[in-house]
């Protein structure tokens, strides 16, 4: 599944890397939402092809309190 992240509108919560650590991290340089580099398309921190057995992606984007993350299937 493809991933997208609108960085401009992340409030730096920490919802989504808390609940899905293995795709999501806090940037070091501005503490946003970011997607890890084993997921990075194009080296794009806010793009990702997560595969779809990463359950907890959905579950970041529904408890993401600014509807930033979203879901497309691949």
């Amino acid at each position: 599944m493809r991933v997208r992240i609108d960085r401009d509108e992340c409030i730096a919560c920490a919802t989504c890397w808390e609940f899905c650590e293995e795709v999501f991290e806090e940037g070091p340089d501005d503490g946003l939402s970011q997607i890890v580099e084993q997921y990075r398309v194009d080296g794009d921190v806010a793009l990702g092809e997560v595969p779809d057995e990463q359950d907890c992606v959905q579950d970041a984007a529904d408890d993401c309190p600014v509807a930033i993350i979203h879901i497309e299937e691949s």
